[in-house]
């Protein structure tokens, strides 16, 4: 009889223990420690002390880089232009198929111009699955971290996002994806010196066929000499006919 409540009241007792502890490290930051030292984040753990849970909305946890939520678009704060090509790959690849896509084109020509003109995404169905952003060849759309996208008003508007909502410069990119960022960073150098030594490579040669011409040689390999033509036969005179015999 005696097992009965004893785990009711060992959990009780755990509980009273992180209530006393938070005030207990609540007084921790009081006075002067107040502003200079930071209170740490908390976390679910087991081996807290005090209260184990975010204080949402006074407190935001930090979200892991991989973290995923509603892709945003990349702007190239060098160039000043988007990264965004409208080639629509991210739209086909996208399983609930919330992308949609209006590409730009000349007013001259009305050729397609590789920049969008409408860019939507409707984030009352996207999965967040990363699809977009892992299939873009451009790194023009990444995953964004900011889940709080309630909106109060009309859903289906306000869940709707068009490009300028969804626009970001790439040094927001890089402060919420440093790990990504740098290697993008080292994907860029690579292809500029791939692109280096083949300028090089190219100028060497046309050095060389300039020295070759003015040299009087050729400058490619050895031409082949074209095979000698061969002349007909001089055609033998005809055989002289025997003469005739006289008539008896």
């Amino acid at each position: 009889m005696s097992l009965l409540g004893s785990g009711i009241l060992k959990g009780l007792g755990v509980t009273l223990k992180h209530f006393i502890q938070t005030y207990a490290e609540d007084f921790k930051y009081i006075g002067k420690k107040a502003g200079i030292e930071p209170r740490p984040l908390r976390r679910q753990n087991p081996g807290n002390h005090g209260m184990v849970t975010i204080e949402y909305p006074k407190e935001h946890m930090v979200m892991p880089e991989n973290f995923r939520y509603i892709p945003f678009l990349v702007k190239d704060t060098v160039t000043n232009e988007d990264k965004c090509t409208s080639c629509g790959i991210c739209a086909k690849v996208c399983p609930p198929q919330c992308i949609w896509i209006l590409r730009t084109e000349d007013p001259m020509t009305k050729r397609p111009v590789p920049a969008p003109k409408e860019f939507h995404i409707d984030t009352s169905v996207c999965m967040n699955c990363g699809f977009c952003a892992e299939f873009c060849p451009f790194d023009a759309i990444k995953m964004d971290h900011n889940y709080e996208i309630t909106s109060m008003s009309n859903r289906k508007t306000e869940l709707i996002f068009d490009k300028d909502r969804l626009m970001m410069p790439d040094t927001y990119h890089a402060g919420i994806h440093p790990a990504d960022w740098a290697r993008e960073l080292e994907d860029k150098k690579a292809e500029e010196a791939k692109k280096k030594a083949a300028a090089e490579a190219k100028a060497v040669a046309d050095a060389k066929k300039a020295a070759a011409a003015a040299a009087g040689t050729p400058a490619g390999p050895a031409t082949k000499t074209a095979p000698a033509t061969k002349t007909a036969p001089t055609p033998k005179p005809p055989a002289a006919a025997a003469p005739a015999e006289p008539a008896q």
